[in-house]
């Protein structure tokens, strides 16, 4: 398999780039630079990260919270019977509680939401290896347009040529005016199909920039698949275990178990302690009070005017009755874990048909490289026997230009099968889960790690804590300016006669 891999690259190199450019881009530079500012890519971070705080969230639940709480009252009209009651009263307390048991919701929940962060990790990975396939698949479109446009090119020049060569045969009475009518009727074809081609080419380059972010240069021939497998059984076997989809699919599964835990929670007897101390000052508004409370003649002269009191103890707390809304919840998380069970079963049998039919797709390009490259063998025989047996008279002119066109035809299909070889060789390790930053050892700066963020939130308790204001990771591709059809001279050579 590995001679396979460098025999796909070898001929990408052969067919797509024709030559390397002294300073062009390579495959890696653009996974980097996507990997760094695709704002699809950061915004799944993002939501990793969002992700993250729900284990905080959750552990909250299990922690002391404490309240304090504060008022002033003016009493604007009294009792009628009550003759030592205060004008106004300050009032401030400070309550503590410490849950100690809640049926083993907190519990269940903390494990949930871990669940669920590790399925968004997964997430995050399959976003990755989505973006990456992306980006080797505009890669890849970009080169066969650049060729495609090359053999375009060259075929309206050799068939311009044919043109003049036919007009002169035919001032000289050795060829007809049918003759020359195909030759300009196959020349303005050529023309049509060059400019479909060069707007191929500003398609695909238009689609690199929203991938990567920046326009494409001179683009290298891409370096050989790492570790591609065998046969497709060993694929399936790789991706059972790295699929990044299938793994994110068992997380929710698990952590759905856990929330029928966290629901049946709700008809257990919930523990907590608790502590309070209040405060109490009437700001010397109790009726009678003297100006100097020390002063003996006042009946009241002793009345306090401050009071304060605290408590402590246990609160048990048993549900009797919540006309059955604990069963129903409980039914509720059941059926959400079933179906979660089944979503693991059907993320499986999306990933063994990906898995297989990227497979296909690759030994299938791999067999039309060697065929188109035969065919293009043989169409260049043809054309140098046919363009022989018009010089004696016994080929039309039709007959070498629908050679000449055969011979283009097998070369469009070569310049396509590799790319498509590349890709489906890409889009299957993708599938196998080996198609991410790690794997491909991307360049350029430390690569991203959920875990920092994660082991960072989790033990939090500030409840004043926040990060800074978030704004936009992603690059704007508003100043790039619009793609153009131009290739340079780099790819004339490909059109040669024995050049594929």
């Amino acid at each position: 398999m590995i001679r396979r891999s460098r025999f796909l690259a070898v001929a990408a190199t052969s067919a797509l780039a024709l030559a390397a450019p002294a300073h062009a881009d390579t495959l890696r530079e653009a996974l980097a630079e996507a990997y760094r500012t695709n704002p699809t890519l950061q915004a799944a971070r993002a939501q990793l990260r969002a992700t993250d705080e729900t284990v905080a969230i959750e552990k909250a639940d299990a922690r002391p919270n404490v309240n304090g709480q504060a008022a002033l009252t003016e009493y604007v009209k009294k009792s009628s019977t009550s003759f030592f009651s205060p004008d106004r009263a300050l009032t401030a307390g400070v309550d503590l509680g410490v849950p100690l048991y809640s049926g083993g919701s907190v519990k269940n929940s903390i494990r949930a939401a871990k669940e669920r962060v590790q399925a968004g990790r997964a997430d995050l990975r399959g976003t990755e290896s989505a973006i990456f396939s992306q980006v080797v698949a505009a890669y890849m479109d970009v080169l066969r347009s650049e060729a495609l446009v090359g053999l375009s090119a060259n075929q309206v020049d050799v068939l311009q040529v044919n043109l003049q060569a036919t007009s002169d045969r035919f001032e000289i009475g050795d060829l007809t005016r049918t003759d020359v009518a195909q030759s300009q009727s196959r020349l303005a074809l050529a023309r049509g199909d060059l400019r479909s081609a060069q707007a191929g080419l500003i398609q695909a380059r238009e689609n690199y920039i929203q991938l990567v972010g920046s326009a494409p240069g001179e683009l290298e021939p891409p370096p050989p698949l790492p570790n591609l497998p065998s046969d497709p059984r060993m694929a399936v076997e790789v991706a059972l275990e790295n699929n990044p989809d299938l793994i994110a699919a068992k997380e929710r599964a698990a952590a759905a178990g856990y929330d029928i835990d966290v629901a049946g929670a709700s008809r257990l007897p919930r523990v907590s302690a608790f502590a309070g101390y209040n405060y109490q000052n009437f700001l010397g508004s109790i009726p009678g009070s003297p100006l100097d409370p020390t002063d003996p003649a006042s009946p009241i002269a002793n009345s306090p005017q401050t009071a304060t009191s605290s408590s402590a103890g246990l609160s048990l707390t048993i549900p009797l009755f919540q006309g059955g809304r604990p069963a129903a919840l409980q039914r509720q998380a059941q059926a959400r874990a079933s179906a979660s069970y089944d979503q693991v079963i059907a993320t499986e049998r999306d990933v063994i048909a990906q898995v297989r039919a990227a497979y296909a797709s690759y030994s299938a390009a791999l067999a039309i490289i060697d065929s188109s490259r035969e065919a293009v063998a043989s169409a260049e025989l043809s054309l140098e026997g046919v363009r022989a047996e018009n010089s004696i008279g016994n080929r039309t002119v039709l007959d070498v230009l629908n050679a000449e066109q055969e011979l283009l035809l097998s070369r469009v299909d070569l310049v396509t099968a590799r790319r498509n070889a590349y890709v489906a060789g890409f889009s299957l390790l993708a599938a196998m889960g080996r198609a991410e930053a790690r794997d491909l050892g991307i360049e350029g700066g430390a690569l991203y790690d959920p875990l920092d963020n994660y082991d960072r939130v989790v033990g939090k308790w500030n409840d004043w804590d926040r990060d800074p204001d978030p704004e936009a990771q992603g690059t704007r591709t508003i100043d790039i300016p619009p793609a153009n059809a131009e290739i340079g001279d780099v790819y004339g050579p490909v059109n040669e006669p024995g050049e594929d």
